[in-house]
């Protein structure tokens, strides 16, 4: 079950209630809204929930049909319940993960974090191209969770995201922020800081990220954005301009290996490979 379409009123309320805040309560060291970032991340949320119909049908189609495979089938419970949201929950750090250090992904998840503003408008960014998700819920169906017990354990886990993009709240109770994800442990991941790059992947759960080393807490003011800013408000570009960048990138190396890396390999690295194969054929020219 897709619970964020049915949220979408209850996301307008509560962009509005935070945008009234920076109009009541200002503060200069927040950035709030800005109507051109703003209608960006809304067109971007609404292309998402477009291009997901299609994807969609792919995703369903794929998940009842590993399903079929499971040895064994959960009846819905509370056990179960709780058994898949915390199971998908580990499985979306990894696929977050994933599109952050694999570049063919981080294109369709690049979109998400091109807003150099931080607010819950932000949150809509959502990718158009998500079909590179759908090999991460396979486990759950393999171990016998029905498709809509892992569709809705999904969106519990996307509605659970929205709220931690704000710079309104501060940090929270401490034992809440050694558990759970909150918008400070999420400002990190949404920062260009060098020292903030590739943190921060988990969810709804924060403990994934301290288990696997990839935790850093929010020590110094966060620039938000990418470390190669796009400049656009344009929907269209925002959505595709790393699919174009990765085929720039294809026609300026050579090898197999190179052609590998720009595909697979960490941005960083495909575009150091770039960077050295323009540089070796300059030399040669």
């Amino acid at each position: 079950m897709d619970l964020t379409t049915y949220a979408i009123p209850a996301f307008v309320v509560l962009m509005a209630l935070e945008l009234l805040s920076f109009v009541l309560l200002p503060d200069e060291t927040e950035q709030g809204y800005a109507t051109r970032d703003t209608a960006t991340s809304l067109s971007m949320g609404i292309g998402s929930i477009v291009a997901n119909l299609g994807w969609g049908v792919l995703i369903v189609a794929s998940y009842h049909w590993v399903a079929e495979l499971a040895p064994v089938h959960w009846a819905v419970g509370w056990a179960s319940a709780a058994a898949v949201f915390v199971g998908w929950d580990f499985l979306y750090y990894w696929e977050h993960r994933a599109g952050h250090r694999i570049r063919l992904l981080w294109a369709a998840h690049v979109n998400h974090h091109s807003s150099r503003r931080y607010n819950l408008s932000t949150a809509l960014r959502q990718t158009w191209t998500g079909i590179g998700s759908l090999p991460f819920g396979l486990p759950l169906l393999l171990l016998g969770f029905s498709p809509a017990m892992v569709f809705t354990a999904q969106s519990v886990n996307l509605l659970y995201q929205f709220w931690i993009h704000t710079e309104r709240i501060d940090r929270m109770w401490r034992p809440i922020e050694a558990v759970m994800n909150t918008p400070s442990h999420h400002r990190v991941h949404h920062g260009s800081n060098q020292g903030y790059l590739d943190r921060n992947y988990g969810g709804v759960f924060i403990v994934w990220d301290r288990l696997f080393r990839t935790f850093t807490p929010e020590t110094e003011r966060v620039e938000y954005g990418l470390t190669r800013n796009i400049d656009t408000y344009n929907p269209l570009r925002v959505a595709f301009h790393e699919y174009a960048a990765i085929g720039r990138d294809l026609r300026a190396v050579r090898t197999l290996r190179e052609r590998l890396t720009v595909l697979l390999g960490t941005p960083g690295a495909a575009y150091a490979t770039v960077a050295l194969a323009t540089a070796r054929d300059g030399q040669n020219s």
